[in-house]
């Protein structure tokens, strides 16, 4: 008896506590219901779909709108309502030059040497990140000791923000910083890391790739762990070697996850701001100094600031970028149906 006592007390209490929260969960019940009623089940995907499309509204196309009405307008003023519509004129101004591959000779230099120097970044940084990221996935992917901690280890820049990113490095690259000390300890010739032109621009590649490798590794890592386990075992007992199993196996299956990598990596990089901008500023001179610097620059930090130029040169930024990843994204399609024929 006293068991049936206690376990109806339980019972009890669990209804007392429940019946609250049922409560307050059952208060839209009614609205969904007539919801249903009106819409039909299609109406109940629209509202549950509608706060999404709210705030990516109001965060992503609002801000692109109103972008593309800055750039068709002139002159110093924030607000729209103070500024002069010039039509087309920024794009001609941006897009004005007597030999493109010349940045001197056009008349925004500044933009195309950003342009240039941000196609540099991208062709190297984005090619040693993938094969970088690739090389570390396939060795963490293999039963090394430790392997969990090395993993952790990798992707714990990743968890850091690239501000801190920049400090950390700068602390580190600096003439009086951590590097040559080191270099000095040896007896090894110190370097001026950041003011030269040449190591600075290499720096801001591997900060950046320090900081971000670990999220393509962990994406191409996934893409490793999801090839079975059969496939590899069939090619040893055929007697395939390591590098024709690479070829022939893992990177084809890898191509869907290396594709996510390319089209990430591309992005990123083409949008590199945080760190490089703590890391050496734009410096020395313009040699990092990268797109999304130079629209700061002109938007809101120059002295003679022209929001309706950075605006047009972030439309043309975007532009190219959603070029790149359509291209990206056909090429991988092709691949993948050329792989399904063969």
């Amino acid at each position: 008896m006293g068991n049936n006592a206690m376990d109806g007390a339980k019972k009890m209490i669990g209804v007392a506590v429940a019946a609250p929260v049922k409560f307050v969960m059952g208060l839209p019940d009614a609205p969904l219901r007539l919801w249903q009623r009106l819409t039909g089940i299609n109406g109940m995907a629209v509202f549950f779909l509608a706060p999404n499309m709210i705030v990516f509204g109001v965060f992503v196309l609002l801000p692109l709108f109103i972008n593309v009405a800055y750039s068709m307008t002139g002159g110093a003023a924030l607000f729209l309502d103070n500024r002069v519509f010039v039509g087309a004129e920024q794009y001609e101004r941006l897009l004005s030059c007597e030999n493109f591959a010349d940045p001197n000779s056009c008349v925004e230099d500044g933009f195309w040497i950003a342009a240039r120097n941000t196609l540099f970044f991208v062709i190297i940084q984005v090619s040693a990140m993938i094969a970088v990221s690739l090389i570390t996935a396939l060795i963490l992917n293999r039963a090394i000791r430790g392997r969990s901690f090395w993993r952790s280890v990798f992707f714990f820049p990743v968890l850091l923000s690239p501000v801190v990113v920049g400090l950390i490095w700068k602390w580190i690259l600096q003439r009086q910083g951590l590097l040559n000390y080191l270099l000095f300890q040896f007896g090894i010739e110190q370097q001026v890391w950041l003011i030269d032109r040449f190591w600075a621009f290499a720096a801001a590649i591997l900060v950046s790739m320090w900081a971000h490798m670990g999220f393509y590794t962990l994406i191409l890592l996934a893409g490793l762990q999801a090839i079975p386990r059969d496939l590899y075992e069939a090619a040893e007992m055929d007697g395939t070697g390591p590098n024709r199993t690479f070829w022939r196996i893992t990177l084809p299956l890898l191509g869907p996850n290396l594709l996510v990598v390319i089209v990430l990596a591309l992005i990123r990089a083409v949008q590199i701001f945080d760190e490089v901008y703590v890391l050496t500023g734009g410096g020395p001179g313009t040699a990092t100094m990268y797109l999304t610097q130079y629209i700061y620059e002109v938007g809101f930090a120059s002295a003679l600031r022209n929001p309706g130029l950075a605006s047009a040169a972030s439309i043309l930024m975007g532009g190219v970028l959603v070029i790149l990843t359509l291209l990206q994204l056909l090429a991988g399609r092709r691949g993948e149906k050329k792989a399904e024929r063969e």
